[in-house]
């Protein structure tokens, strides 16, 4: 059996336009040029940086799972309270950033 070949560049960027049209975004709307006054990222550098995180990051994100200690009960109680990678917007969304 052969191994099979990484992806080449174009699936790579067909993939990853892909997956951000589904979720709403176009990288069409970035500047083609840079702009040193915003420092928005160029087309180019966006797709640069997420072809690197697709090849390079998911493996390591795939592998974690939260430490199961005592009964299964723990177990489900961490899975059904995923870590939050913003609280503080969640905060504000759930109304406890005014203190309520």
């Amino acid at each position: 059996m052969s191994q099979p070949q990484p992806p080449t560049q174009e699936q790579l960027d067909a993939y990853i336009r892909t997956r951000l049209a589904l979720a709403g975004v176009d990288l069409d709307l970035l500047p083609a040029q840079p702009d040193p006054e915003t420092g928005v990222p160029t087309r180019d550098q966006a797709l640069r940086s997420l072809r690197s995180f697709v090849t390079g990051g998911p493996a390591a994100i795939a592998g974690w799972t939260p430490p199961v200690t005592g009964t299964p009960a723990a177990a489900y109680a961490q899975q059904a309270s995923p870590p939050l990678l913003y609280p503080s917007i969640t905060e504000a969304w759930t109304g406890k950033a005014d203190g309520r």
